[in-house]
């Protein structure tokens, strides 16, 4: 068996566990955002959800850790993307805006295990 299978399938189970953690990151975070549209009214105000999120010195820490983090791993996206060939980023970085970074970054992270699995396929054929 060559090194290419080996690593294919040692490596299977951890785009489940990506998938298992792009759905917690789906629901988890939206499940704070919903007590926030009840409590703060209908409608999303992203205004006041900054506001809140820098209400106090932990807060603060945790909106910035967020953003430099998010970041960073946002780049590494498009440049590993791009690098791999890789389908679906746009639909990757809309949901992160749009759902959760914590939704978006392991649905990033399955599908590029997807893909580092369809290339090595494509090696062993050759």
């Amino acid at each position: 068996m060559s090194q290419v299978t080996t690593n294919v399938q040692q490596s299977g189970w951890i785009r489940y566990v990506y998938l298992g953690l792009a759905a917690v990151g789906a629901v988890w975070p939206w499940l704070a955002n919903l007590a926030f549209i009840q409590q703060h009214g209908a409608g999303f105000d992203l205004g006041l959800f900054v506001q809140l999120a820098n209400a106090n010195p932990a807060a603060t820490s945790l909106s910035r850790d967020l953003a430099v983090g998010a970041s960073a791993v946002t780049v590494w996206m498009v440049v590993e993307a791009r690098r791999l060939g890789l389908r679906g980023l746009g639909w990757v970085l809309l949901s992160c805006v749009t759902v959760a970074f914590a939704f978006g970054c392991p649905l990033f992270l399955y599908l590029r295990e997807r893909r580092l699995a369809e290339l090595a396929r494509g090696a062993e054929a050759d």
